[in-house]
């Protein structure tokens, strides 16, 4: 079908020559949507910021591939649609294509001259203005004559991910820049990065409600509206720049969004932070200026002139140095990564057009989980393949050394002490960094929990950095500064071993060129799937509104501004852990560990995990899409309501054999190496999975990935099944539960949004309404259960998920009696409680070797120093007065123990 009709169009004849790498431009369904929306309510004009032969043709090719409106006009460039363009003004011709329900193509600015090019200035020249009043008119007319409207799209197409830079470019002075390339630019681009051009869609506007909202739908009257093209009007010119500004604006932001700010030279970006006017206060204040004029030289000037030399140094060793060439190497590494070692990463797509509406709108800021190093690299590549700025990465100096360092830097990273506590200068520096960041419109991302969690749940968040963000934000006046919380999920880890000697006691390594070399064989191993997935956008602007009421606007009192920023730590990790995807391998280790017996056959695995799946259904989980075939229609895209795929559980449960995790016995296996050799190649069903106990920690960590879920219901199992065990009386369960979960205090995140008995209830009810409790007179019984599992099996699988908690907290209670002979050090009360588990485990009074967790003993000291076992003597633990005797210290390890059955396999499932 042609362009247009004619015998010569050299936009067909060249398009046709570059189809063939046009074909392979990445086309989001977004786009083809917007766009086809468009068409179904008018005539589609096309807007595009710059004059660009190759914008012409890329979108020529889409919509004649696509099968949405052609293009039969396009300004500066109609010679390329046939002979016949250049016949009529372009006026006319433009209003004869809109009215025979082509669509159109409006340029809105001309390339600079290189005349301005070397003057740095790469703003093209206003173009356009003529064709909107024409529009304007001919929308008038058509309004008149019932007929339909005119709907403008605003239209970007980034064919490189270099953002445009500041200064004298020779290369940009004789190309174009790449905000506006000349056509041999463009032409490399294209050539270059065409399977990553982005092309996005701003909102559409029509051009009749517009006038109407601008109060010039009637203007003239309807005689005048009934003429086909009326002389121009001061008003007319009004509309125009006002609706040149509005669709140049959303083009602006899309593109914003895409490749971020513009980009300044290194040393312009340090003396920028360093004239902060906070950060000079400060150093004003520690070279010991006191009044008068700060400029007036004195004895003081030397001390700050060293201390801005100092400053200059920290910056050198903070700041990012973004480099595209690196960015695509990443890139490059990042997939090969992604497919040699995971077999796919999940991304939530809906999620992701929240954060690209976020960037639209103003600045992001990510808050992922961080479970792995591999986070750095999944979540950039996300962004990028995505169409979306990457952010500038706050990363631990501890992953500076050479080389990673370097690429790290030039990637993105930015790196930062990872304590500076009472180093004012140090604090100030980072501080007006990050504030330079934020105002020239970076994206931003770090992670709230400071370091990588080695058990799998997410740590409790650090706020250092959060609050120096959360200032620097409420600093930035006219932009919309956005939270987004991300979790990054894996069925395995590739830090999966050190993390269980860690958790074990070994002395954490330090990471070095030399770790690098030890690589090779990690990247030999499979680790199933990975996702990315995102929680609620959290604008500052709404929470600060929540903590200050009718207050309104003005600077924060101090206590509220740590309030907010508070509630936006839990807020934030509240989301990760609600939009945290249930995997086919999360299942399978939260299965084996916590079924209670020495191996499970394949069919009752599968049978439970199937139940645990719809269990999380109903609790609004998130689901893996290799988990589950399908969803209801009208659900929620994320909780995937299907049915469970059996083979999704077999694949997961392989996945550990293969990596050594889990023991596969076939039938016939006397537990020889001739065995083990032959469940490699065995495909039956009625194979055996046995956890070695000293694997059971590196699996624990796929199980707390999502423990969360069901700790509410666990804690009440546990106060249950307490001996006498059920029935019990509803207070004395209640007052059992809100004992464990001040004991659990700073093991688990609990809501935050109710009090203690409204949540307690919420739980109960829930639990009795599945029919797992049943109530009897005040009192809580077992029920008949649900999906195949009745009560006692739903009770005492909740209380198993929590086992090695209760028993990590016996194991520390113990410990605490080796304190009746002197206060200890933090670190090495915990070694002997590692060595005291060691024993108990042996001995059989503990059965999860999981429950031997450095991690998870610090945290039950924690809770006894909270709860007033234990008390700090000079910078040490040690037993608080009421337990200082053998007789009320052991009481310690009663009281724990009171809540553990004497086998968890009692009433198994």
């Amino acid at each position: 079908m042609p362009l247009l009709e004619g015998p010569l169009q050299p936009a067909w004849i060249v398009g046709r020559a570059y189809d063939r790498i046009l074909r392979e431009i990445p086309v989001d369904e977004t786009w083809v949507r917007a766009v086809r929306q468009a068409a179904e309510r008018g005539a589609v004009v096309h807007l595009v910021r710059n004059v660009s032969l190759l914008d012409l043709l890329a979108l020529d090719h889409l919509t004649r591939r696509l099968g949405l409106p052609r293009i039969g006009f396009a300004n500066e460039l109609g010679g390329w649609l046939g002979p016949q363009a250049l016949r009529k003004s372009s006026p006319e011709r433009l209003r004869e294509t809109v009215e025979a329900g082509r669509s159109a193509l409006l340029f809105m600015k001309r390339p600079p001259s290189v005349l301005s090019r070397v003057g740095a200035s790469h703003r093209g020249r206003s173009e356009g203005h003529d064709l909107l009043r024409s529009l304007i008119a001919l929308q008038r007319s058509m309004t008149a004559r019932g007929a339909a409207e005119i709907i403008m799209v605003p239209q970007t197409l980034v064919w490189t991910s270099r953002p445009e830079r500041l200064g004298f470019s020779l290369v940009d002075t004789l190309f174009g820049s790449a905000d506006f390339p000349g056509e041999l630019r463009a032409a490399a681009q294209l050539l270059l990065n065409h399977k990553n051009t982005v092309i996005r869609a701003g909102e559409p506007v029509s051009l009749r409600d517009f006038l109407a909202q601008e109060g010039l739908a009637d203007e003239g009257g309807a005689a005048r509206r009934s003429a086909e093209l009326r002389p121009r009007t001061p008003a007319d010119e009004v509309a125009a720049r006002r609706l040149t500004y509005a669709l140049l604006r959303k083009v602006e932001r899309e593109r914003r969004a895409v490749v971020g700010p513009v980009q300044k030279p290194t040393d312009r970006i340090r003396e920028e932070v360093l004239r902060s006017p906070k950060l000079q206060a400060v150093l004003r204040d520690l070279a010991g200026y006191v009044g008068g004029d700060p400029r007036t030289p004195g004895p003081a000037d030397k001390a700050l002139a060293v201390l801005e030399d100092k400053a200059r140094g920290m910056l050198r060793e903070l700041m990012t140095t973004p480099d595209p060439g690196t960015l695509r190497g990443l890139e490059t590494l990042a997939e090969t990564l992604a497919n040699q070692v995971y077999a796919g990463v999940d991304v939530d797509r809906d999620g992701l057009e929240r954060v690209r509406e976020a960037a639209r709108r103003g600045s992001i800021v990510l808050l992922p989980s961080h479970k792995s190093h591999v986070d750095y690299l999944l979540l950039s590549l996300t962004m990028r393949k995505n169409g979306l700025m990457l952010p500038c990465i706050a990363a631990g100096d501890n992953l500076a050394f050479f080389p990673v360092g370097p690429v790290f830097r030039r990637a993105g990273a930015f790196f930062i002490r990872r304590s500076f506590r009472g180093d004012r200068l140090y604090t100030a520096v980072v501080d007006a960094y990050i504030r330079r960041l934020m105002r020239d419109g970076n994206a931003l991302e770090f992670f709230l929990e400071g370091g990588r969690s080695r058990t799998g749940k997410l740590l409790p968040p650090k706020v250092g950095l959060l609050n120096m963000v959360v200032d620097a934000a409420l600093a930035v006046e006219g932009r919309t500064i956005s939270f987004v919380p991300v979790s990054i999920g894996y069925e395995r880890m590739m830090e999966e071993g050190a993390y269980a000697r860690e958790l074990s006691g070994a002395v954490k390594r330090k990471e070095d060129a030399a770790a690098l070399l030890k690589v090779g064989g990690v990247l030999r191993e499979k680790y199933g799937r990975a996702n990315v997935q995102f929680g609620q956008v959290l604008e500052l602007s709404a929470l600060r509104a929540a903590i200050s009421g009718a207050e309104g606007g003005g600077p924060l009192p101090p206590a509220r501004r740590r309030a907010l920023v508070n509630r936006l730590a839990h807020r934030v990790m509240s989301e990760i852990n609600r939009v945290t995807a249930v995997t086919p391998g999360s299942l399978v280790a939260t299965t084996l560990l916590c079924h209670g017996r020495r191996g499970l056959p394949h069919l009752e695995l599968v049978a439970h995990c199937r139940r645990l799946v719809q269990l999380v259904q109903r609790l609004g989980a998130r689901t893996t899409p290799s988990l589950t075939r399908s969803r209801p229609e009208g659900g929620d895209p994320h909780a995937s309501g299907g049915e469970m795929r059996e083979a999704a559980i077999r694949e997961a449960a392989q996945l550990y054999v293969r990596g050594g995790l889990v023991r596969e016995h076939v039938p016939g296996d006397t537990l020889t190496a001739t065995a083990r050799r032959r469940a490699r190649i065995y495909t039956g069903d009625d194979v055996i999975y046995t956890v070695a106990d000293d694997q059971r920690l590196m699996l624990d960590i796929s199980k707390n990935i999502i423990v969360h879920l069901f700790v509410d219901r666990a804690l009440v199992s546990v106060a249950l099944l307490a001996p006498p065990g059920p029935p019990a009386a509803r207070a004395l369960v209640r007052e059992r539960v809100q004992s464990l979960s001040r004991l659990f205090k700073l093991e688990f995140m609990f809501r935050a949004d109710a009090p203690f008995e409204e949540i307690f209830d919420d739980t109960v009810g829930a639990m009795v309404a599945s029919g797992e409790l049943a109530v009897r007179d005040d009192g809580l019984e077992l029920g008949p259960g649900h999906d195949g599992l009745d009560g006692r099996g739903w009770v005492t699988f909740y209380a198993a998920v929590l086992r090695n908690f209760l028993e990590a907290y016996r194991i520390a209670a113990r410990s605490a009696r080796v304190l009746l002979r002197g206060p200890l050090a933090e670190k090495e009360l915990a070694e002997k409680a590692l060595r005291v588990g060691e024993q108990m485990f042996l001995g059989g009074e503990i059965e999860r070797a999981e429950a031997v967790s450095q991690p998870t003993l610090e945290n039950a000291f924690a809770a006894f120093l909270e709860q007033g076992y234990l008390k700090r003597v000079d910078g040490k633990l040690g037993l608080a007065e009421s337990f200082a005797s053998e007789e009320t210290a052991a009481t310690i390890e009663a009281r724990v123990a009171s809540y553990l059955l004497r086998r968890s396999g009692e009433g198994s499932w």
